[in-house]
């Protein structure tokens, strides 16, 4: 992608604290909306102008869910342009550390992950004189506000960006709906507001998404999930396996008393379809079937078929040692949920993987998996009818789930 000017929109974020500015009294910014909108590279750009213009031998702070998705996401964009407007930085992977000195100051960012509740302990004890969260709506409450308990030098700022989740997430409540207490610029982001996105890439995205997912990424708004998971698969996308194929791949949700389920896959001119099945209910046929049976039936499944790798539940050790010992190939499943079924919608809606007709508990579970209403403000799905679903997402997740990260549009194009 091309060098494009700035919108409006993301003028306004890289000048927000300069002089002259009406916002230049803010105390925050949260910049939340649509996705491949621009605001990541804006808002990282301005907060490290903004800290190399207002302060000298400082520490900062730099967060994400991950710290290997903000070195990729952040980091690896904005450092080479600060070098183009003469800064000079090192950074010390061991300490997680980021020293910039530019116009004649030195400053140091500190980069954390805050993945899960224990990640607060990270980042306990250390003084900011600002800090940048990316993608806030991912990180727990508990670092977040931890984070922001660490900005206590005069003149420190805070400054979030985030795609929009559930209208209960505690962000939404606490930052979006009450900016004006908080006395924070809220900036809403549309694709518009990137100008390096083609209409031909913005029609692409909007065919991508659907339901709850398209209201979020494309939309930008805080919508609830509700209703079917898979709210656009109808019958006519049901396929017929092919005749032959060039890859294959089996995935596995195993259950004792709950429901096990085993996808066959197979690869033909770039689709993988869903061509067999084994599901077994032992409450439904009053009795538990062992790992080895389960190991047995997977060998009927697959017949003299040559599997790439069984992709299996994580949480299930002994059938995972089961299959080792019969010399199968097992790979561990991923299995962040949301993410997966975002990433199964996407492989449907775009036809990379097809449900054939022989899969009768896989579709039956389609019309059946439903979002879970009473999830106390999370994006949760009801554990029933999930079990076909759960392997399905992990096939997806598992061995399509790279294939996005090569793509990312904003203002510029993202290395890799």
């Amino acid at each position: 992608m091309k060098y494009a000017a700035f919108s409006e929109k993301q003028r306004l974020v890289l000048n927000w604290w300069t002089p002259g500015s009406p916002h230049r009294e803010k105390e925050a910014i949260v910049c939340d909306g649509a996705v491949r909108s621009g605001k990541t590279m804006a808002m990282g750009l301005s907060f490290f102008l903004w800290a190399m213009t207002c302060f000298d031998r400082q520490r900062f702070g730099v967060c994400g869910k991950t710290i290997q998705s903000l070195r990729r996401n952040v980091l690896a964009e904005i450092l080479p342009r600060l070098t183009r407007l003469g800064a000079v930085w090192k950074e010390k992977r061991s300490e997680n550390l980021v020293t910039v000195r530019l116009w004649g100051r030195e400053n140091q960012f500190y980069i954390f992950g805050g993945r899960d509740e224990s990640s607060a302990s990270l980042i306990q004890g250390i003084t900011f004189a600002g800090i940048l969260l990316d993608e806030v709506a991912l990180m727990p409450r508990s670092f977040v506000e931890q984070a922001c308990a660490r900005c206590s030098v005069t003149g420190s700022r805070l400054w979030f960006n985030c795609n929009p989740a559930g209208p209960t997430h505690w962000f939404y409540r606490e930052w979006i709906q009450k900016a004006g207490e908080k006395n924070c610029l809220r900036l809403h982001f549309t694709m518009e507001d990137n100008p390096s996105l083609s209409p031909e890439i913005r029609q692409r995205y909007q065919r991508l998404y659907t339901g709850v997912f398209y209201r979020r990424f494309i939309l930008g708004e805080w919508a609830q999930a509700e209703g079917r998971v898979y709210d656009f698969f109808q019958p006519d996308m049901v396929g017929k396996a092919p005749e032959c194929c060039e890859q294959w791949y089996v995935s596995c949700d195993y259950g004792t008393v709950n429901p096990t389920s085993m996808g066959l896959w197979g690869r033909s001119g770039g689709v993988w379809y869903r061509v067999k099945e084994f599901y077994f209910s032992s409450r439904q046929a009053n009795r538990q079937m062992t790992d080895e049976e389960y190991a047995g039936a997977l060998e009927q499944l697959v017949g003299d078929r040559e599997v790439t790798a069984v992709i299996v539940d994580p949480s299930a050790a002994s059938f995972i040692e089961v299959l080792r010992r019969r010399g199968w190939k097992v790979r561990k499943a991923e299995n962040d949920v949301l993410s997966g079924i975002r990433l199964t919608s996407d492989a449907l809606k775009e036809g990379r993987i097809v449900i054939c007709e022989g899969c009768a508990d896989c579709l039956r579970e389609m019309d059946e998996y439903v979002w879970d209403l009473s999830g106390g403000g999370k994006d949760r799905v009801k554990k029933e009818h999930d079990h076909a679903m759960d392997d399905m997402r992990y096939f997806v997740s598992t061995v399509l789930g790279k294939r996005e990260a090569g793509f990312t549009a904003c203002t510029v194009e993202r290395r890799r």
